[in-house]
C-alpha cells in the first residue's frame, strides 16, 4: 500500500494508506487521549476525546476513525482540543455515579487518569444521580452500571474477539446501558463463556472480578492484543 505523508503537530510523518490519524500519532510517538479505542478492537468513535483539528476543515475530528491522507496538516493539542475533552471528561462524571474513593479501580482507572491529566479538580455541571443499579448474580465477575461510561469495548471483544456475542446495548442517550443476551441477568446468560474478556477491556470498574475491593483491578490489555495478533499471523493454525 502507498505510504501517506502528513503533518502532525508540526512533526512531518509517514503512514499507510488506510491508516488512522491516531495510528500514525501513536507510531511518531504523538499521545493523542482516548478512552472507547483499544488494541486488537475496531474502534467507533463514540467518546471523542481524540478529536483533533485538521487544518481546512471546520469540524473536529475522531482521529480513531479518520483516515490520513496526503498532505493532511493535524493539531492534537491545541486550546480549542483542551477544552472540549475537559469538557467530555466533566459530562462523562456528571452523567453517571462515579466515586473514585471506593472504586475497584482506584488509581486503575483509565477516567480518572485522564482527568487527572486534564487538570479536572471539579464538574461544572449539575450531576444526574441516576439510580443505576449492579448485576452480581455471576459467579466470578459483577457489573456495576454507575461506572459504566458506554465505551462498549465490552461488547466488541465479547462479539469480535470471544465470539459469544452476549453483550450488547440497550436503550437510548443517557439511558443506555449494557446488557447480556435478551436483558437477562449476567449468571443466567446462556451464551457468556466466563471468559473475562469484558472484564480485561473495561477501562472504568464499572466490570469487575467478584471478591476485588478498592484498588485492587489492574488489568492487563496486552492479553486481547495479543490474541487478536496471533489469530492474524494464524500462530494457532497447525
Amino acid at each position: 500500500m502507498a505510504a501517506k505523508t502528513l503533518t502532525i503537530d508540526g512533526k512531518e510523518v509517514s503512514a499507510q494508506e488506510g491508516a488512522t490519524i491516531l495510528d500514525a500519532a501513536s507510531d511518531a510517538g504523538i499521545k493523542i487521549p482516548t478512552l472507547c479505542h483499544l488494541e486488537g478492537v475496531y474502534d467507533i468513535g463514540s467518546c471523542r476525546l481524540c478529536l483533533v483539528e485538521v487544518t481546512g476543515v471546520a469540524k473536529l475530528l475522531p482521529s480513531c476513525t479518520t483516515h490520513v491522507s496526503e498532505g493532511m496538516d493535524v493539531h492534537t493539542d491545541s486550546e480549542r482540543l483542551r477544552k472540549y475533552r475537559r469538557m467530555t471528561l466533566e459530562l462523562l462524571f456528571a452523567e453517571r455515579n462515579h466515586v473514585c474513593s471506593v472504586c475497584v479501580s482506584n488509581n486503575n482507572c483509565e477516567l480518572q487518569a485522564l482527568a487527572w491529566q486534564h487538570g479536572m479538580d471539579h464538574v461544572r455541571y449539575d450531576y444526574c444521580f441516576p439510580k443505576w443499579g449492579m448485576d452480581a448474580t455471576h459467579p466470578l465477575f459483577g457489573m456495576d452500571h454507575n461506572r459504566c461510561i458506554l465505551c462498549t469495548r465490552c461488547v466488541r471483544v465479547c462479539w469480535h474477539i470471544e465470539g459469544a456475542g452476549t453483550k450488547n446495548v440497550a436503550g437510548r442517550g443517557a439511558k443506555s446501558t449494557i446488557i447480556d443476551d435478551l436483558h437477562q441477568p449476567w449468571g443466567e446468560s446462556d451464551t457468556c463463556t466466563s471468559c473475562g474478556k469484558c472484564v480485561i477491556a473495561c477501562p472504568t470498574g464499572a466490570l469487575f472480578s467478584r471478591g476485588s475491593t478498592v484498588g485492587e483491578m489492574v488489568r492487563d490489555r496486552s492479553t486481547l492484543e495479543f490474541i487478536v495478533n496471533a489469530r492474524e499471523k494464524k500462530q494457532w493454525i497447525v
